[in-house]
């Protein structure tokens, strides 16, 4: 029986010590929730929080908390960086495309979902808002649902919904949502976004992330045509894309018309445009990230960022060195499902050095650097110096290409370098 509740603590008097506790993610992390778990933990012990990256405060990893909470990301967002520690707060690699069937193979079994919820309609159905994702998976196998129903939230379509009655407790809130700041694009991103452009064909089915160099590229598509959206995520770029007419899905053989995503993460703008657009449809990651549905669609171009590329073509995008900063996410679905469609684009965009001068196309990745994307997945790499095809290239012809895109600075020491490990010196 569905209980409304006047206050968090009252609908977290269902929760109990020795259960993990899946976390709604992204701008629909539920913090009036996790803020009041944290207030009850001195009647907790022993519970495990699992989620994709959250935004806002994540005060439950507090080294105070130590015996309380334990935290699984199974994407590690900025605000919890600083704290993982590879025990009590650890990282979980896996294929977004694949966390559904974590959660329903009951390999990590959850007992409660904490939820962020859009207000309900007459007919009682809210929907899942800005993140499908894994949620559903989730909410599909928890013992318990409880969730905070927010008159902010937008309405989603999809296959985000869930009916009133289907949550064991829940409370009501009205604040704004965590928005995506505005970044300021600099001359190497500009030049990075003209040279993916340039690969991008009229018609192309795209996957982009958040960041400067997603929307650098995306600034540079004003002037294409027919481009439609069948991504992980999406944020403003792309409802710039869709109000200047460059994005009308019609070129789509999955679900086409229609702007499809597993979350968004944007500002309020973004936010109001999705809200009741029956356009604009949110779907399980296992089947967004799908590289068998994803192939499915003509010409998808994939464009995915990285820290480091190596002169074999491998890719590490969720570390720097052991330091775990992000995550598998679905680099690897679209990669591989954009190398399946016909005509399809799989791309790594990075600069070609870091903010401190070390160049980001190297010889070896560094000591204990994972990698996301393996050569034989690699087709594109893309820096402010050009673009490498690596696709059908030997060992030799794809250091001589991302060479080529390296910074000038830099590449004597690549070939020398290079040079060096064929002859056993390296």
């Amino acid at each position: 029986m569905t209980t409304k509740c006047s206050t968090a603590k009252e609908a977290l008097a269902l929760v109990n010590s020795n259960q993990r506790v899946f976390v709604h993610g992204a701008a629909a992390t539920p913090n009036v929730l996790l803020d009041a778990l944290v207030k009850e933990s001195p009647r907790l012990e022993n519970m495990e929080l699992i989620h994709l990256h959250t935004e806002g405060p994540c005060d439950y990893t507090h080294p105070s908390l130590k015996n309380k909470f334990r935290t699984v990301n199974l994407f590690v967002g900025s605000n919890m960086r600083s704290h993982l520690d590879g025990d009590r707060i650890d990282y979980l690699p896996c294929f977004l495309s694949e966390i559904p069937q974590l959660f329903k193979s009951k390999r990590r079994p959850i007992q409660v979902a904490l939820l962020h919820l859009s207000a309900p309609d007459k007919q009682g159905y809210c929907t899942l808002g800005t993140s499908v994702d894994v949620a559903r998976a989730a909410i599909d196998v928890a013992d318990v649902l409880i969730a905070q129903i927010n008159r902010q939230m937008p309405r989603v379509h999809g296959d985000g919904f869930i009916h009133l009655n289907e949550l064991d407790a829940y409370i009501e809130i009205d604040v704004p949502l965590p928005e995506s700041a505005k970044r300021e694009l600099s001359p190497i991103d500009c030049t990075i976004g003209k040279n993916v452009a340039g690969l991008i064909d009229n018609g192309a089915c795209l996957q982009v992330g958040i960041g400067s160099i997603p929307d650098a590229v995306l600034a540079q598509l004003h002037g294409h045509k027919h481009l439609g959206i069948h991504s992980e995520m999406w944020s403003d770029g792309v409802l710039n894309l869709i109000r200047a007419g460059a994005v009308d899905n019609s070129q789509k053989a999955v679900h086409p018309g229609k702007t499809v995503s597993a979350f968004i993460m944007g500002s309020r703008e973004v936010y109001d445009f999705i809200d009741d657009n029956p356009a604009v449809i949110q779907l399980p990651s296992d089947y967004v990230n799908s590289p068998v549905v994803i192939c499915r669609n003509k010409n998808v171009a994939a464009i995915n960022s990285a820290v480091e590329v190596d002169l074999t073509g491998q890719v590490c995008a969720d570390s720097i060195g052991n330091k775990i900063i992000s995550g598998v996410g679905g680099q690897m679905d679209f990669m591989r499902g954009a190398a399946l469609s016909s005509g399809g684009k799989p791309i790594i965009a990075l600069p070609s050095r870091t903010k401190t001068g070390r160049s980001r196309i190297v010889l070896n990745l560094q000591a204990g650097a994972g990698v996301v994307t393996t050569r034989a997945h690699v087709h594109y790499v893309v820096t402010e110096y050009g673009v490498a095809d690596l696709y059908g290239k030997t060992l030799n012809e794809r250091a001589k290409a991302l060479i080529e895109i390296a910074h000038p600075e830099d590449r004597e020491g690549l070939w020398a370098t290079r040079r060096g490990m064929y002859n056993g010196n390296n």
